[in-house]
């Protein structure tokens, strides 16, 4: 019954031609993985407004209430290149779907978690069957729709989930927590894996699979240690700080696991990794796009939310609706920038207004203080750092897997992840770490003996403006750095990207 999804079935100038096969049902497959993608994406912030009321249910210490974060974190960001490949290997639709059904599981764990380590467990494994599920939907994506109108449609559709799924995780998250319990951040996971599942059952076909394909075992070891340490050793700068050995020793011992990665790459036989993919600047500069911006975006998600809840007073609820605008604008710049922008531009001048339209939003936010109303100094700011997020996110996923053979879409697209979860990681500890010295050092200038709350208060906004001027500026230097990289013009196929040879290829479930 089910309907194999289309593949080159020759060069790259048959898919100008037109001559390339149409699934019959590919807009519902899409559907079907944005339902996935939006799961994935809720999750990275809609436990972040849940956990005082998690941590008042279940009584574990402040301290142990970051692990609820970084178990996540760590399984996810270690796991994403190993799982990626997997997913070549064995077949997209086997791990996308084994993905979605780990994931519901997890989280219904989770919700109905007892204690402390039940719940930290349960968010570990949700981080591993991300990792197996985030790269699955969107290589299924780029090896579905391979006509360039429809691609740039379905990636517009998958950019505005990316980029709007952050801010719907907020309000959702306050609005679960608010009206029913923080449990319901866990288990509104099952509503749309349940929908993602019969979706991918039902109407992804069968997926080509590289034949004679082997596992880098060495490069697995190397990069998910690589990565773990890394992640790990930035969760430990944002806890504790930076001269702390749990930091740098961990961060030092990742930097040297992925040089070695990189390093064996090259030599391997079946390289987890393949230079190809990274090599071409387009795709490299998507990459370390998503990096700079996951680093930078960090800023609104986290701080501009502590801002509302503590200074301002909001609810989190409040404070969820109030960043709907921003979710409305990214979707919508998203949709427009590969409809539209993308096919005439290509990425470079779309990373580029992004990233400066964030840099000024960051700018602007610095105006804040003690009484600043939401229209008039938090809606525009909001709305454009929308814009700059809608244009970045939506570009991404389309550069990242543009051009690359269909054996490599999985590794791809996990690449794109592992940019934006690096970014996250090295945001948070970055700019928790520059909020907490602005705040020593406010208090260090002003305070004469104890200090007042109304000081203390002075002190959290001077904190949180320093943090924007930071974002500020990894925007702008994004906007430079990122843009040199990106090639001028529309996206064009590499001609050093060569087709799979028919017989490289198998059929798998």
């Amino acid at each position: 019954m089910a309907t194999r999804s289309a593949v080159p079935a020759a060069g790259p100038g048959s898919e100008a031609a037109g001559t390339v096969a149409r699934d019959p049902r590919r807009w519902l497959i899409l559907a079907v993985i944005a339902a996935a993608q939006l799961m994935v994406v809720l999750d990275l912030t809609v436990m972040n407004l849940a956990l005082p009321s998690a941590q008042r249910a279940l009584d574990f210490s402040t301290a142990d209430r970051q692990w609820v974060v970084t178990a996540y974190a760590l399984s996810f960001g270690s796991l994403l290149l190993f799982c990626g490949r997997l997913a070549d290997l064995i077949g997209r639709k086997t791990t996308f779907l084994t993905g979605l059904v780990g994931f519901a599981g997890a989280s219904a764990v989770g919700g109905a978690s007892v204690d402390f380590s039940m719940l930290v467990t349960a968010r570990a494994c949700q981080g591993a069957f991300g990792a197996l599920l985030a790269p699955s939907a969107l290589s299924l994506l780029a090896t579905t729709f391979k006509d360039p109108k429809e691609r740039a449609k379905a990636f517009g559709v998958y950019g505005m989930v990316a980029a709007a799924g952050g801010g719907l995780g907020l309000l959702l998250g306050g609005a679960l927590t608010s009206y029913l319990s923080w449990r319901w951040c866990m288990y509104v996971n099952l509503v749309f894996a349940a929908v993602a599942i019969v979706g991918g059952v039902l109407l992804v076909g069968r997926q080509d699979r590289t034949r004679g394909g082997r596992l880098d075992v060495p490069g697995v070891a190397a990069v998910s240690a690589g990565m773990f340490c890394v992640v790990y050793g930035f969760s430990n700068a944002a806890s504790h700080d930076w001269g702390a050995p749990l930091t740098w020793g961990f961060l030092a011992a990742g930097v040297a696991l992925l040089v070695v990665f990189a390093a064996w790459q090259s030599r391997a036989a079946h390289p987890l990794l393949p230079p190809r993919v990274v090599l071409d600047r387009n795709r490299a500069g998507a990459y370390l796009t998503i990096l700079v911006s996951g680093a930078g975006t960090f800023g609104v998600f986290l701080f501009l939310v502590y801002y509302m809840q503590v200074s301002l007073g909001y609810s989190a609820v409040r404070s969820g609706f109030a960043m709907l605008p921003m979710v409305v604008l990214s979707g919508a710049m998203a949709n427009l920038g590969n409809t539209r922008l993308m096919p005439r531009f290509g990425p470079k001048p779309m990373v580029i207004a992004g990233m400066l339209l964030n840099a000024a939003a960051m700018v602007w936010l610095t105006r804040i203080d003690a009484h600043s109303g939401y229209a008039s100094a938090l809606l525009a700011p909001l709305m454009v750092v929308g814009a700059g997020m809608g244009l970045i996110f939506g570009m991404a996923a389309a550069t990242g897997t543009f051009g690359v053979a269909p054996q490599d879409a999985g590794v791809a697209s996990a690449s794109i992840n592992t940019g934006q979860q690096l970014g996250g990681s090295l945001g948070t500890a970055l700019l928790n770490t520059i909020a907490a010295s602005a705040t020593t050092g406010y208090l260090a200038d002003h305070a004469h003996g104890r200090p007042t709350p109304q000081l203390l208060q002075l002190a959290a906004i001077h904190s949180y403006t320093t943090v924007f001027w930071w974002c500020a500026g990894i925007f702008a230097t994004g906007a430079v750095i990122c843009g040199a990289l990106l090639r001028s013009g529309p996206l064009t196929r590499p001609e050093d990207t060569p087709s799979p040879e028919p017989s490289s290829l198998a059929h798998s479930g």
